[in-house]
């Protein structure tokens, strides 16, 4: 197995190993909350099984999946500046990261789910907050 890099640097390579696809600090933060509050709940969970996508935070018998997007990945409309290098590279991949993200959220919306997203930017207690009250206000409509 060669030792070769797609990355166009060594710095480069070394801030894409440092990049967790879960377990992220704003992740982390919204989890610790959540729990606090009592809510339970899976991570890093696919909640439909036939679709290749995992949501960040799953509540599986309320049908909400939740989603905690960095900006720079998920093309952040407040946050996100494009690479000054290899262009050719990050403009589609962000791009295709943006219509993966609106694809999975039609896909989970049609088949009953309730999606939350929200960029790693917002406060984790106002994630916290905003998940609890849906969670809460899912609870309040079944029927007992």
């Amino acid at each position: 197995m060669g030792t070769e890099s797609w990355a166009s640097n060594p710095r480069v390579a070394k801030v894409m190993r440092g990049n967790r696809s879960r377990d992220t600090k704003p992740e982390l933060a919204v989890r610790q909350l959540l729990h606090a509050r009592g809510l339970r709940y899976r991570v890093n969970a696919r909640p439909l099984p036939s679709l290749r996508r995992t949501a960040d935070v799953v509540f599986p018998r309320r049908r909400i999946a939740v989603f905690i997007d960095g900006c720079f990945w998920h093309g952040c409309p407040e946050h996100y500046v494009p690479s000054k290098s290899n262009r050719s590279y990050w403009g589609p991949k962000i791009a295709a990261n943006v219509a993966r993200d609106a694809e999975t959220t039609r896909v989970l919306s049609d088949a009953g789910w309730t999606v939350l997203r929200y960029s790693s930017h917002r406060a984790p207690e106002e994630v916290a907050a905003s998940v609890e009250s849906h969670v809460l206000a899912h609870d309040r409509d079944l029927p007992l």
